[in-house]
């Protein structure tokens, strides 16, 4: 429990830094190389453009991580407090790590340091999903980067495998120098974040789609079958589209108002 309750802090941190190092990378050294373009339109310059698309990546990225760790689920108390019958609903689970009972709990997030489930759902599929876009993105913009600095093509489909056990060993001989062969090495972490929070999301959305969740899937509890629309509006709410493009709380979702029977 002391190792589930260390990486309940240790994986925020974690991901926050990583952040910042994305933040700052673009900042300092992507931004910058793209303004040299002197035949760029002033409004529609590469490094403007550029900015504004990471900008909004990042902030719909960051905006529902933080929604997912202000808007815990629903907690089996408040359920109490609020309905004068004995609250006994499904999908209730109690989070050692928590140490509470979620209503329509699906897992613990180590990366957030919360539990997911009824009212921060939908921040949380967003949230991989602009993480991912994010992550991918910049491993776009971290290659055009490398390919302008280093001059390599990256036209040949094994170009990007053989990147960087070609870029340590120019490491060590002083071909490359460090800031390169940073930005090398976070090319491949932004694509597995990417990658795994893009599989994340989808294996979310289906999920959603079937009206279940990851802890009603893993004790093999049984569902009512509902319209796969139904599911998604439960989740996502009526103006979806306002969510989507906007980091906000529940946009009229009802996800926190009714449970599976």
């Amino acid at each position: 429990m002391l190792a589930l309750r260390l990486l309940n802090v240790v994986a925020p941190a974690y991901f926050l830094c990583i952040s910042l190092v994305t933040f700052v990378l673009h900042l300092f050294l992507f931004l910058p190389s793209m303004r040299e373009d002197p035949a760029a339109a002033p409004l529609f310059s590469p490094a403007l453009l550029h900015g504004a698309l990471f900008l909004f990546l990042s902030t719909n990225a960051l905006g529902n991580y933080v929604l997912v760790i202000q808007n815990s689920p629903d907690d089996l108390d408040a359920c109490q407090e609020t309905s004068k019958a004995p609250c006994t609903p499904p999908s209730t689970h109690f989070c050692r790590v928590c140490a509470r009972v979620t209503l329509r709990h699906d897992h613990h997030c180590f990366f957030t340091g919360n539990c997911i489930g009824s009212r921060n759902m939908r921040n949380f599929v967003l949230f991989c999903l602009y993480t991912s876009l994010a992550c991918l993105y910049s491993m776009v913009a971290g290659v055009a980067y490398i390919s302008a600095v280093l001059s390599i093509s990256f036209a040949h489909p094994l170009a990007f495998l053989t990147l960087l056990p070609t870029s340590i060993s120019q490491f060590f001989s002083g071909a490359v120098l460090g800031s390169e062969m940073f930005v090398i090495l976070m090319l491949y972490l932004w694509f597995a974040v990417g990658l795994a929070c893009a599989g994340f999301c989808c294996h979310q959305l289906l999920l959603i789609l079937r009206g279940q969740t990851r802890h009603q899937v893993r004790k093999g509890v049984s569902v009512r079958a509902r319209p796969w629309r139904k599911n998604l509006q439960e989740v996502f709410g009526k103006r979806w589209l306002l969510g989507l493009l906007v980091p906000m709380f529940n946009v009229g979702g009802e996800s926190s108002k009714q449970w599976d029977k």
